[in-house]
């Protein structure tokens, strides 16, 4: 049976443990703040019996039991297959956690991080074993949203990207592979793209935020439910995507010249944004509307899984 290290038991940590955990792995959790080590096991039973209820897995309480909180790093290290590392955002940390999990993780363990914005490279070129460290990016919560973006440095093996890919397939998750470093990845930079022009449209008082979201989520959205960008051009003409191109190339080219430089998302554009979203939704709602959206995501979850998309 194989064993993980999820190190960090915050909300993606505990992500994914689930992940880990529902494929039959063994857990083993660590947070040096004993607090969260002693509160993620709840949690993670909490959303495990979620996921039963709607039918995305079975015996919620039997894989509860795979996950484990180690009390020292060397103990969540001992021995595992595989390493996530989940700490803070801030380059200092990372280098420092690094060069622990590469001096107590046995050899021939990968070490992934869930970093969403510090390239491999930053927090690895000092290590000795710098060749099995990589980023393994998730999407969040990653037992929902399965896509995880793989991102090596110059000098990470092709040996540890290939053994990274199996084991997420092996967990249920669909690793994409970054083949060079880049800010922000595939997923944040696709993201950023889209919310650049949705603040610019707020901004030039195009459309307002409702509607920019209902544009996406009742239009977009549905799409990119089930197919990409590119899948999507390809069928939106004849002749598929060179058609395509030949058809709207020039209309997108217009577009793309009206799109720089880059909105900032500060002062009273922000201010706006808040206002028009706390008419939608009042604060003290954001926490309920977070379990409105993991449920609608099990839900849509459910019907992927049944059509096998």
């Amino acid at each position: 049976m194989s064993t993980v290290a999820i190190i960090g038991c915050g909300l993606i940590g505990q992500g994914w443990a689930i992940v880990f955990a529902r494929s039959g792995w063994q857990v083993r959790l660590h947070d040096p703040d004993a607090n969260a080590r002693a509160e993620a096991p709840r949690l993670v039973r909490q959303q495990l019996l979620a996921l039963e209820k709607h039918g995305l897995l079975q015996d919620a309480q039997s894989i509860a039991l795979r996950v484990h909180v180690a009390e020292t790093l060397a103990d969540a290290l001992a021995g595992v297959d595989y390493v996530q590392e989940n700490s803070p955002e801030r380059l200092e940390v990372k280098q420092a956690l690094f060069a622990e999990l590469d001096r107590l993780a046995p050899p021939e363990a990968v070490i992934g991080s869930s970093t969403s914005s510090i390239p491999t490279s930053a927090f690895t070129e000092a290590l000795p074993g710098r060749a099995r460290c990589l980023v393994a990016h998730p999407v969040n919560p990653p037992y929902l949203v399965p896509v995880v973006e793989l991102s090596g440095a110059p000098w990470t093996d092709a040996a540890a990207i290939e053994r990274a890919g199996e084991i997420m397939r092996a967990v249920g998750q669909k690793p994409v592979t970054v083949r060079r470093e880049i800010e922000g990845f595939v997923l944040n930079r696709l993201q950023g793209a889209l919310l650049q022009e949705a603040f610019r449209l707020v901004q030039a008082g195009i459309a307002s935020a409702e509607d920019i979201d209902v544009t996406v989520k009742d239009g977009l959205g549905l799409r990119w439910s089930f197919m990409g960008p590119f899948e999507t051009i390809d069928l939106n003409a004849p002749g598929g995507i060179a058609d395509y191109c030949a058809r709207y190339g020039g209309l997108y080219a217009s577009i793309g010249a009206t799109q720089q430089p880059c909105v900032p998302w500060e002062g009273e554009l922000v201010g706006e944004l808040q206002r028009q979203r706390r008419q939608q939704l009042d604060a003290s709602e954001l926490p309920a509307r977070r379990f409105w959206r993991d449920d609608a995501l099990m839900r849509l979850l459910r019907h992927k899984q049944e059509r096998r998309d």
